[in-house]
């Protein structure tokens, strides 16, 4: 509740308005806001987050009695801000959020960065003080306009509503619809800061006239950039040695997967570009294979064609960096994913397209078949590795839990994976299956704020949830659940991973650099709070699991059930560097033994 109104600030404000306000007819503010939402429903905007507070009320009224946008209450205005992300993901169009002045306006920053660089489209609404209150110590009260800087595709400070203005308000609705979902960088959120003075509550009288068949003011269709035979070129110019890197925003992965068996290159696929999925050509322990020194030589490329967002992989960075390799960056909005600057030739082009043009125009049948075979072998010898190192355990390691939730989910369940050791144990070790549920990350800027919420924005999209997170991302976001088990319309299952602390630093060279108690003070962290006790304190309800037969029963009785509940694993840091260590061994053994003559 960081931008909640003080209450003597409310009184000093809104007490004289409300009286004023009784009678009222025409209020131009309550008519602006009431266009805003016309126009939002026009353009199919479906869901509105709203963070209490009084500037706000005349939109947070218009969007109230209009009736046709679904409200989300949220009183954290960060939680709220991620929630709207979560709902934006699910729903593929922008949701709006609003809150009130002051310091609410600067809790949506986080959400509006990670919407910038995942590419989410969000209309974020803040309210403001009017001119005369700017910069004379009135309460809740700081500039607002510029406030995300360069994170939001558009960003507008609205005057205060005068009717004389009112031939601006369709367009300017419309136009923040069409700025979050079809501007030139691809989607994104957009900034309104729209000033409101007092009298903050009225009846708007008529709305100025909206286009007579229903349509938005401003319809903008985004266009698919199609693959020219340039591009198509770029991609398949005789290269034998090929791969193509797929991630987040890949593209339809049938057509991926139909592009590379017309080339004959593997497909090296993160769990969240969909294509994680059984063949001859897909490759999902990249990361493994590609720690041995001997796949890292025998397996080099000539060509690599990126598709969609990056690995989190190191070992997978650390072979793209090696010489002589031609990397062609497939990059439609124009966001430069090249953060090593490898790249020889950027595609501004839609993958699905250039995919299936690919297809259609490789060479049949495709040269060098031993260059998949090699992949395909590597494939099949590291999952086999993979799965003796990992089910010989009694134990349940983090590695194993990322693997049985991408089997074990149902295929309409969504999986949102914190940013932390999660995502990069789903991405290392999970294994390829038919029909994978969608799997969803905050990877715009890689941070573990917002996890819960995300997640609960996606369920309220009317989707089952399920979330891989740790103790940290878990305490981080803890208060996203407040109300959420209210609402018994969604369905969302935590898993909480709790290893007492940051596992992640455990596998970087702090661990071994510093003294044990420096290390665990800085990086470390362990929390005295109890996780299933903070969860029960907001009405989740909780069950332990200590064994994989435990948690796939888990599973099966809580995803897509009604509600928020969390499962709880307990682990060990320390022990789970040395699972990870020991699987990579195994692995590298296996890639040995595979290509050492007999």
């Amino acid at each position: 509740m960081a931008g909640r109104e003080s209450m003597d600030g409310y009184a000093a404000d809104t007490e004289g308005g409300a009286r004023a306000a009784r009678g009222i007819e025409g209020g131009a503010q309550a008519a602006f806001a009431a266009t805003l939402v016309d126009e939002w429903v026009r353009a199919g905007l479906s869901d509105a987050v709203i963070a209490p507070g009084s500037r706000s009320t005349p939109l947070a009224l218009a969007l109230a009695e209009d009736g046709r946008t679904r409200l989300h209450i949220r009183l954290d205005e960060r939680a709220a801000g991620f929630l709207a992300l979560g709902l934006s993901r699910a729903t593929g169009r922008a949701t709006v959020v609003v809150t009130t002045s002051g310091t609410a306006s600067a809790e949506l920053h986080p959400a509006v960065a990670e919407a910038d660089l995942a590419g989410v489209p969000m209309v974020v609404c803040t309210a403001d003080r009017p001119p005369e209150l700017q910069g004379v110590g009135a309460p809740q009260t700081m500039v607002q306009t510029g406030l995300y800087g360069s994170a939001v595709r558009w960003a507008v400070a609205v005057a205060v509503p005068e009717r004389s203005q009112e031939g601006m308000w369709r367009s300017l609705a419309a136009r923040a619809v069409a700025e979050a979902e079809a501007g030139p960088s691809g989607p994104g959120p957009v900034h309104l800061n729209l000033a409101f003075r007092d009298p903050l509550v009225a009846r708007p009288g008529p709305l100025p006239p909206g286009r007579a068949d229903g349509r938005p003011w401003h319809h903008v269709s985004r266009p698919v950039p199609t693959a020219t035979p340039v591009d198509v070129a770029a991609v398949a110019g005789g290269h034998e040695r090929g791969v193509l890197l797929v991630g987040a925003g890949a593209g339809d992965p049938v057509a991926v997967h139909a592009a590379a068996a017309a080339l004959g290159w593997p497909v090296l696929a993160d769990p969240r570009s969909g294509a994680r999925t059984p063949g001859p050509g897909t490759v999902a322990a990249a990361d493994a294979i590609l720690r041995s020194p001997h796949a890292r030589d025998r397996l080099r490329p000539e060509v690599v064609v990126h598709l969609g967002e990056r690995w989190a992989s190191r070992a997978v960075a650390d072979w793209l960096r090696q010489p002589g390799i031609r990397h062609v960056l497939v990059d439609p909005d124009w966001r430069w994913r090249d953060p090593d600057r490898l790249a020889a030739t950027v595609l501004r082009t839609d993958p699905t397209a250039l995919c299936r043009a690919v297809a259609e125009a490789a060479p049949e049948p495709p040269a060098g078949p031993e260059w998949r075979t090699a992949w395909a072998s590597a494939e099949a010898t590291a999952q086999a590795a993979v799965a003796d190192a990992l089910d010989g355990r009694a134990d349940l390691t983090e590695p194993r839990v990322a693997r049985t939730l991408f089997d074990a989910l149902p295929t309409e369940a969504t999986l949102v994976v914190g940013s932390s050791m999660p995502v990069r144990d789903l991405e290392w070790f999970a294994a390829p299956r038919h029909r994978p549920p969608a799997v969803l990350a905050n990877r715009g800027v890689n941070g573990i704020d917002g996890t819960i919420a995300t997640a609960l924005g996606v369920a309220a999209a009317r989707r089952p949830v399920a979330v891989l997170l740790g103790d940290l991302t878990f305490l981080h976001d803890a208060g996203a659940l407040l109300g959420a088990a209210e609402a018994p319309e969604v369905s969302c299952t935590l898993v909480v991973v709790d290893n007492h602390g940051g596992g992640i630093f455990s596998f970087l060279p702090q661990a071994s650099h510093l003294p044990e108690d420096t290390f665990e003070l800085l990086f470390g962290t362990p929390q005295a709070a109890d996780v299933c006790a903070v969860a029960a304190a907001y009405g989740v309800g909780v069950v332990r699991a200590a064994d994989e037969g435990e948690l796939r029963s888990a599973l099966k009785e809580k995803v897509g059930s009604p509600g928020v509940s969390m499962i709880h694993l307990r682990t060990d840091r320390t022990a789970n560097v040395a699972v990870h260590d020991q699987t990579h061994r195994t692995v590298a053994r296996a890639l040995e033994e595979l290509w050492t003559p007999r």
